[in-house]
């Protein structure tokens, strides 16, 4: 009877991580360092901040079913303990604690290799990444304030939109607290890439997985930009299937906004975007060689202090930024647009933080 106690105690304080200091003292068995703190087999420890939202959930699952993620914490300001015990009974390694509320940010981002953020609202029918921006700033600034404060040397995986702003943002957050490093701080533009694979396969008659489309600029409208002459394999296209390509990838997410007519934004998709990504962050954390992955990272590759293009990550984040490479005429007119507009967008965050 003692040792089923002693098991159910366990289980409650896997789940639920933080107690009252009456509870631990009424029961010295719940205290968290008496639960498992790794899975069955060696890992990175992760954290998901907005963990319930239509991103986070599908991103949790996905999480939990990564081999390279030991621990994985899932915060939200609702909801957490409900997605944390669905999760947790899948039969993977990764140990899930879930953490609800301000209160329990910190101890959700202690210890953290990896923290990904997807936290904020979703666009909706006839809204902007730019009406996003008053909402959605506020929650990237406050989280990225517990991260400067419980895990300043953790690789963060921003996704919030919109990213031209955001990523700005936690870089003034970070020089702010003295913790940043841009090497750790990406923004996740790996759903453009998966767009455009898909889109030019489909033109191409050819499976995704065979495709590789540098997208380069940023994350939102004509910031998109996909160098199509830089596809692999090597692919030649017509004028129109150019326009046709370039404008479907750049406005993918608003096709998702509209298809689902108001129910939601693209959820499932950047769920499994992020998870790649995260995917190639943690192999880059374990030393893995070659792994190449587009994000819109801190760049001297333009005039711009934020561009994406195609980064090496490694043990220290993003160790190398690559050039662009040779455009074609197309693909300059293109770049200077998305300068244009990624000039504003990311002088609108550094302006949030230094109002």
């Amino acid at each position: 009877m003692e040792y089923a106690n002693q098991r159910i105690a366990r289980i409650s304080a896997h789940l639920q991580p933080c107690f009252t200091p009456q509870m631990e003292a009424k029961n010295s068995i719940m205290r968290r360092e008496n639960c498992r703190a790794k899975g069955g087999n060696p890992g990175f420890k992760v954290a998901i901040l907005g963990a319930a939202g239509g991103i986070g959930q599908s991103l949790s699952l996905l999480m939990k079913m990564n081999p390279l993620v030991s621990l994985l914490h899932l915060y939200d300001v609702v909801n957490a303990p409900g997605v944390t015990a669905d999760v947790s009974h899948m039969d993977t390694g990764a140990v899930v604690r879930g953490f609800l509320g301000p209160k329990q940010l910190e101890d959700a981002l202690t210890g953290m290799d990896l923290v990904i953020i997807p936290a904020g609202i979703p666009r909706k029918p006839g809204m902007t990444r730019d009406d996003l921006f008053k909402i959605n700033a506020g929650i990237v600034k406050t989280l990225c304030e517990g991260v400067a404060k419980c895990c300043p040397n953790a690789i963060v995986n921003l996704i919030s939109n919109p990213v031209n702003s955001t990523v700005p943002i936690a870089a003034e957050v970070f020089k702010k607290a003295g913790t940043y490093d841009p090497k750790k701080l990406l923004g996740v533009t790996t759903l453009d890439v998966a767009r455009a694979n898909t889109f030019v396969a489909e033109v191409l008659g050819l499976d995704p997985r065979e495709v590789d489309v540098p997208v380069v600029g940023g994350h939102a409208g004509v910031t998109i930009l996909p160098l199509l002459s830089q596809v692999k394999p090597p692919s030649s296209f017509t004028p129109s299937e150019i326009e046709y390509l370039t404008n479907r990838i750049q406005n993918g997410g608003t096709e998702v906004v509209e298809a689902k007519a108001g129910a939601g934004s693209a959820t499932l998709s950047m769920a499994y975007a992020a998870a790649k990504f995260a995917d190639a962050c943690l192999r880059g954390l374990r030393g893995d060689a070659n792994v190449v992955e587009c994000s819109f990272v801190a760049s001297q590759v333009t005039e711009l202090a934020f561009f994406a293009t195609k980064v090496r990550l490694g043990r220290t984040g993003a160790e190398e930024v690559y050039q662009l490479g040779p455009l074609n005429e197309y693909e300059r007119i293109g770049l200077e647009k998305a300068k244009e507009e990624l000039a504003g967008s990311i002088q609108k965050g550094v302006e949030f933080i230094k109002k």
